[in-house]
């Protein structure tokens, strides 16, 4: 029997993570999920809105991720917004701890996707909050590049 390709479109951002923070380093982590959670998430059912991350205990954590209630679930179905458990190694935990204890500094999910293994991803980011200033610069980069690419596509 062949097996079939499980499909990897599923790719959900967090928009506001890149315009409201300076992100410092990435890691790629594995989430805990039950069944019908898994489900919604193929389905594209998720969002990274208002989403972070901490470390308690030894362990990183993701609060507000809103995951749909599956369509087709029962009294089995998940509640929309737990924390769910991410899966570091002890030497990735253990430096995003150091760097969320430092001021200003934050953990943040900035995208979350189904890997070729048909496995749920999160790649969390340690950042730093930008100021106005900063935003500002942001926009005006953003433009500049816009305008750049109208004037060769002509």
């Amino acid at each position: 029997m062949a097996k079939e390709k499980l499909s990897n479109n599923i790719l959900i951002k967090n928009k506001r993570a890149t315009f409201d923070y300076e992100l410092l380093e990435t890691f790629t982590a594995g989430i805990v999920l039950t069944g019908t959670e898994i489900k919604s998430l193929r389905l594209g059912k998720a969002s990274l809105v208002d989403t972070y991350c901490y470390v308690e205990r030894g362990e990183v954590w993701v609060k507000n991720m809103n995951i749909s209630e599956y369509f087709y679930g029962t009294y089995n179905n998940h509640v929309a917004r737990r924390d769910r458990k991410l899966l570091l190694n002890k030497k990735e935990i253990r430096k995003i701890q150091a760097a969320a204890k430092d001021n200003g500094f934050t953990i943040i999910p900035t995208r979350l996707f189904i890997n070729d293994r048909g496995l749920a991803k999160v790649v969390i980011a340690i950042a730093k909050g930008k100021k106005e200033y900063d935003k500002r610069q942001s926009i005006k980069e953003r433009d500049d590049k816009r305008e750049m690419s109208r004037v060769f596509m002509k």
